[in-house]
């Protein structure tokens, strides 16, 4: 396909799933629709909301916007409290969706919008920690930290300290950054582990260091997120601590750098290309396409690097955008879930990471590709 024609078809998908959803059958929640349950308030949906956001931010067409405002609106009361979410569950990815409360809030003016960012604002000023200080990733997995989680709260908790709270936790959450260098990030690679068990009582926890024993493809992707999303909330008067994490940033894609495949994507076990099993994964490498297109944007990384997110968009574009015998437009080889510890024994091991089911059209990997098509969208502006 032409680039015209790559973008043509995925304005077409992002209709078609559009069409497709609402905020109780949202057709890019695989997981959701697996489990047969309602849906709830969760990151996968508010990583979509997100994208589609952005696609109003960039064409204007009314029709994202009012699709995001009923959407997110469906959950969000009048008071500010949001059906099926709960502080006391105390899950990082559920501050995730809160990004978009911002957003919606400065493009509609509703005040239920505003009293919901200080909902879950409310659940990190308990939120349980590490004796380093950083946030639990959830409660049910005490003493851990996961890269996903630091996507999952810190943009937002940055937004929130700057818009709201005088700066005041800014500080904290670049000390949470600080802390995933020191603690996760492995010397000879520079790349970052999954997952840190302070504890070091998880059987997947390595005991000299705490880390779980292979870089994740998918969570290299959601923290090199974090870097730009958080730099970008920040206040620029945070002279040394902004340019810290654009540094951050600037090391961690050249560490990825020579793991990306000459297709332009990158395999679910990022350093193993070799392993048996292993296999070239679209979430991750949209993640990190979108990140290095949106650090160039902001200038936190130097025009150079743009290259290296073209060839991660087309090798996806290539070899997963395609189309079901319908007719109907897909995206696929998306990793659905992958995580440590928990009832099926997730063990960070190279054979569990190639386990998982690899799936069509889950916003996991649906919305990066979408946000990265968006940025390329602001570069034909």
């Amino acid at each position: 396909m032409t680039t015209q024609e790559t973008f043509e078809m995925l304005s077409e998908y992002i209709d078609y799933l559009l069409d497709n959803s609402d905020a109780e059958h949202p057709m890019w929640n695989i997981e959701k629709i697996r489990s047969g349950l309602p849906n709830k308030w969760n990151y996968i949906d508010g990583c979509m909301v997100t994208a589609i956001l952005y696609m109003y931010e960039m064409t204007g067409e009314q029709k994202y916007l009012d699709f995001a405002d009923k959407f997110v609106g469906y959950f969000v009361n009048e008071d500010g409290t949001i059906n099926t979410y709960s502080v006391e569950e105390y899950n990082l990815d559920n501050v995730n969706p809160g990004r978009n409360l911002y957003r919606l809030y400065d493009l509609t003016g509703k005040e239920k919008y505003r009293k919901a960012i200080d909902t879950i604002r409310s659940q990190l000023s308990t939120m349980p920690r590490t004796k380093e200080g950083n946030f639990w990733h959830k409660q049910i997995y005490p003493n851990q930290v996961w890269l996903d989680g630091m996507f999952m709260a810190q943009p937002f908790y940055m937004e929130y300290e700057t818009r709201y709270n005088k700066m005041q936790g800014c500080l904290d959450s670049i000390k949470q950054f600080k802390n995933v260098e020191r603690l996760m990030k492995d010397e000879k690679t520079g790349l970052y582990y999954h997952g840190y068990d302070e504890s070091r009582e998880m059987y997947w926890a390595n005991k000299d260091t705490g880390c779980s024993p292979n870089f994740w493809l998918r969570a290299l992707g959601w923290f090199a997120i974090s870097l730009v999303d958080t730099a970008e909330a920040m206040n620029e008067s945070m002279y040394y601590e902004y340019r810290y994490l654009q540094t951050m940033l600037k090391n961690l894609v050249d560490s990825l750098i020579p793991f990306q495949d000459e297709s332009g994507m990158f395999y679910q076990v990022v350093d193993r290309a070799d392993a048996e099993g292993n296999y070239l994964e679209t979430s991750g490498t949209a993640l990190i396409c979108y990140a290095i297109l949106k650090g160039v944007r902001l200038g936190y990384l130097t025009k150079r690097y743009e290259e290296y997110a073209y060839k991660a968009f087309s090798g996806i574009t290539e070899r997963y955008l395609g189309r079901n015998e319908d007719g109907s437009p897909k995206v696929s080889g998306i990793c659905l879930v992958a995580g440590l510890g928990g009832a099926k024994h997730r063990d960070g091991s190279l054979e569990y990471y190639f386990s998982e089911p690899v799936v069509e059209n889950d916003a996991k990997g649906v919305a990066p590709l979408l946000l990265a098509y968006t940025e390329l969208l602001r570069r034909q502006k």
